[in-house]
């Protein structure tokens, strides 16, 4: 059992502050240092846990990406085997028509001979009609005046009997060439018929087995791919459960990290509640210094006019267009720019371990940080924003909402601030509630190095 000693008594009032003695200090101040390691340790491994949580984040975003990507392939594999299924029936239905095209060609060629025919007749009568008009012409020549005008017809009817001989012929001479041309078609036709009854491969047919060989090469081509994306969707579905089963066990490395923290964070209060000296004290008298002088200016500010009340605690955080990361205006920002500086910079100067020192409203929003911090964002260069540019942003990680809405005289807490660029820095804070008229407005977070 420790032994304990009376310090200080209020009167009229059971509190009582009592500090050990002897040993028991020494004890205390060991299992300080203990706890204030363990924190340490604590706060290094939730800082791990979340860098392995944004992997695991990353992949299980990634397996939701592969699992869309898989299902659009399977569809399009679908979309390919129908269509060469169609094709095939095609092919095979080109193959029924070719046997009726081959029969409508050989009445084609039946009706050209019919035509050539009848232009043969055709010029045999006009090649008659021309000699009739000859033997008319040289009787009405005979005949003299009197036979004139006949033999001005038998003329005319002689004229157009050699048009008409002449286009006879070309219908003729064209027909001929047309009927080539078919016959030719047609005896292909029927050389492809023979071949088949011979079980031989015509052109027309060697095409048409082409085709179905590439078609049936694509259908096995499909279907082994859909095998195969199968197979992928199943290990990625394997994966998906791995991924999750993952994040479970984050979430319980999670708590267990952050009970270890509490509990570090706990003792190291209560010890510091007894009044002991520590190496914190000095922090945490700093915090409710500052807490206390930022409250004073606000109120002050609200008996002058200079804001209203409702102003003061404004959490209609309005974007900054442009900025990375985030920033925001609120109706108060204007003051705390004015106000805060003051007492804020004047709190870096209580030890060179102090990193920062900014009040927050209940929500985390810095209205302005300390002036090293508070530079203007540089388009596009993120990492420099976030190491530099952290004025005018919300903080309301788990850190910064617990110093936030702290209403406690004092709050200690060990975390990894993040620097940006992938640079993260172990601190502790200690956080002091900022009260405005009675009312909690938010807090006052002073940062120190181990």
């Amino acid at each position: 059992m420790f032994q304990w000693k009376q310090k200080n008594k209020v009167a009229g009032s059971a509190e009582v502050t009592d500090y050990p003695v002897g040993n028991e200090l020494a004890v205390v101040r060991r299992l300080y240092k203990s706890m204030s390691s363990v924190g340490k340790d604590a706060a290094e491994v939730r800082g791990a846990l979340e860098d392995t949580q944004r992997v695991v984040v990353g992949q299980a975003e990634a397996m939701g990406a592969l699992a869309a990507q898989l299902q659009q392939v399977q569809a399009s594999q679908a979309a390919i085997r129908q269509a060469t299924q169609q094709t095939g029936e095609a092919v095979q239905r080109a193959r029924t028509a070719l046997g009726g095209v081959g029969e409508e060609v050989a009445g084609i060629v039946q009706t050209l001979r019919q035509v050539t025919d009848a232009a043969g007749d055709i010029t045999r009568i006009a090649l008659q009609t021309r000699l009739v008009a000859f033997n008319a012409s040289v009787e009405a020549k005979r005949a003299g005046e009197a036979g004139r005008g006949f033999g001005v017809v038998a003329d005319a009817v002689k004229a157009l009997a050699g048009q008409v001989e002449s286009s006879s012929k070309a219908i003729i001479g064209a027909i001929a060439t047309l009927d080539e041309r078919v016959d030719r078609f047609s005896r292909e036709l029927r050389s492809d018929a023979q071949a088949q009854a011979r079980q031989q491969r015509s052109a027309i047919h060697e095409a048409f087995a082409d085709v179905e060989a590439d078609v049936e090469q694509i259908t096995r081509s499909a279907d082994q791919s859909g095998q195969t994306m199968q197979a992928l969707n199943e290990r990625a579905g394997a994966l998906e459960r791995e991924v999750q089963h993952a994040m479970q066990g984050l979430k319980v490395a999670f708590s267990c990290s952050d009970r270890f923290l509490r509990l570090s964070e706990e003792v190291i209060e209560q010890i510091a509640e007894t009044g002991l000296e520590i190496e914190d004290s000095r922090y945490i008298a700093g915090a409710q210094q500052a807490a206390a002088e930022i409250s004073a200016l606000l109120e002050q500010a609200v008996d002058a006019g200079q804001i209203k009340l409702a102003q003061l605690f404004d959490e209609h955080y309005r974007p900054v267009a442009g900025t990375e990361p985030a920033q925001h205006l609120t109706a108060f920002a204007p003051l705390a720019e004015r106000l805060f500086p003051a007492v804020q910079e004047q709190a870096l100067q209580l030890s060179d371990k102090v990193v920062f020192c900014i009040a927050v409203d209940r929500n985390g929003y810095v209205a302005m940080h300390n002036r090293k911090y508070s530079q203007a964002q540089r388009p596009g260069e993120l990492a420099w924003n976030t190491a530099n540019s952290r004025w005018r942003r919300i903080f309301n990680d788990r850190t910064g909402l617990a110093s936030a809405r702290n209403q406690r005289p004092f709050l200690l807490q060990t975390y990894r601030r993040d620097m940006g660029g992938g640079k993260f820095v172990l601190l502790k804070e200690a956080a002091a509630p900022i009260v405005v008229k009675g009312r909690h407005w938010g807090g006052l977070r002073l940062a120190f190095n181990f």
